[in-house]
């Protein structure tokens, strides 16, 4: 199935993202994930990109799994920056023959690390070039408090336009810890004419060391209420996990009571939050 068309066969849809392990490591444990949370009434579940070196695309290997062991809908990650038209044909190919229809279209991140092939410059030419050959579903990425890259909110939307021009059919936003900024980031997009499902990043913060990973790596902005958390029981790992989870939670809640297309969890391949939280919301998916 393609995961647009869950929006028009659900009011609410929810999801989770996992990440592969790195190639020289075991995947037993990510697959023991799955296990656990395939019964938490995932409408999908996505897996970052991992080109696996030697290993072969983990990315994919994964998300075969989740499809066809588990007749559970994948998403599977792109990036244009580590991608030349040959290494997305043979990507686009090992969908075809694994039935996965989802792909997330990324630019991904610039990093000394990683050689950019210079052949995608951004994740709309990677949309336009996986809809000129495949039939496959594409999904983009949204950010409520706008890319660090662009210059204002407004200029990230124009950025967003190119996307949904380009073949993108839903869009998945970076996390986010204040839910004004979404709904200010939603109503802007429908202003301006983007009328593809809108879907919520929610990212519980359970451990001391995730919050400042997290606010380094996406810009994020910690609101008053959550930083009072991190305050108060910083240095107790298991209040700090429950009051992560309870932030977390009440964003849910308030985003389903506005109406929101969905949410997106990113658990941090963690089943024992995803449990947490599906038990604090299951009757609202």
């Amino acid at each position: 199935m393609k995961i647009r068309d869950l929006f028009d066969r659900k009011p609410f849809v929810f999801s989770y993202e996992l990440f592969p392990p790195k190639p020289d490591s075991p995947i037993g444990k990510l697959y023991a994930t799955l296990e656990a949370i395939r019964g938490l009434k995932p409408d999908y579940i996505s897996i970052t990109y991992n080109a696996g070196g030697a290993g072969g695309n983990r990315t994919l290997e994964l998300a075969s799994v989740i499809k066809n062991t588990y007749g559970i809908e994948p998403l599977a990650h792109l990036t244009a920056i580590q991608s030349t038209e040959a290494s997305v044909d043979a990507f686009l190919a090992e969908c075809k023959k694994s039935n996965i229809q989802n792909v997330l279209a990324l630019r991904g991140d610039r990093n000394p690390s990683i050689v950019p092939q210079n052949v995608f410059r951004y994740a709309s030419d990677l949309a336009a070039y996986i809809k000129a050959n495949s039939d496959l579903n594409i999904v983009g990425a949204g950010y409520p408090e706008g890319h660090f890259e662009s210059p204002d909110l407004q200029t990230d939307i124009e950025n967003l336009r190119k996307k949904i021009d380009a073949g993108v059919t839903h869009i998945n936003t970076q996390l986010f810890f204040d839910n004004e900024d979404f709904l200010r980031y939603r109503d802007l997009c429908r202003a301006k004419g983007i009328d593809v499902p809108v879907q919520a990043g929610i990212m519980p913060i359970v451990k001391k060391a995730q919050i400042e990973r997290t606010v380094v790596l996406t810009g994020a902005k910690v609101p008053a209420p959550l930083a009072k958390i991190f305050q108060r029981f910083g240095d107790d790992p298991m209040a700090l996990m429950d009051a992560g989870i309870a932030y977390a939670t009440q964003q849910i809640v308030a985003l389903r009571a506005e109406g929101v297309d969905g949410v997106h969890l990113y658990i941090m391949n963690n089943d024992f939050v995803a449990r947490r939280i599906y038990e604090n919301i299951g009757s609202l998916i």
